[in-house]
């Protein structure tokens, strides 16, 4: 009977560890992501509110080409914008539009990071419920476990 109480909870470790703890990590990371492309519109937003205060008509910035090596550019007429819509494309939108864009996406981004928020919780969730099964199975009170982890 002994032995197959250590072959349940063992089993029940080893399906924490190698099955909810990843998925747990690769729902977080993937919520990161998420997040990021929210912050990159976001900032997106911010500077094309920033163009339309100042009556900005042309501009200088610096341009990333790759491998961290930038230049100097020279942007004459900023009444429109390129904006990266996803898989590649890069549609032309005067600024209004691009601003409508962004509060757009930003939205859907949202929804995003709250589904992949309740997916997080619903991990955590089921870790819990398989770490009090092998509570109960071991016959360990919860008063035991505390002294366990402060002593």
């Amino acid at each position: 009977m002994a032995q197959s109480k250590q072959e349940k909870i063992a089993k029940y470790e080893n399906f924490v560890d190698t099955r909810l703890k990843p998925d747990l990590v690769h729902a977080m990371a993937a919520r990161d992501k998420v997040m990021d492309k929210e912050r990159v519109f976001a900032d997106l937003a911010k500077n094309i509110q920033m163009l339309q205060e100042n009556g900005m008509k042309k501009m200088r910035t610096m341009v990333n080409l790759g491998s961290e090596v930038y230049v100097q550019a020279e942007v004459p007429d900023t009444s429109s914008i390129y904006v990266d819509v996803g898989l590649g494309f890069h549609v032309e939108f005067k600024l209004d539009e691009a601003l409508s864009f962004c509060a757009t996406k930003q939205k859907l981004l949202d929804k995003e990071v709250e589904e992949h928020t309740r997916q997080i919780a619903g991990i955590k969730a089921q870790i819990k419920l398989v770490q009090e099964g092998i509570r109960e199975l071991m016959n360990i009170s919860e008063e035991r476990i505390s002294e366990i982890h402060r002593g």
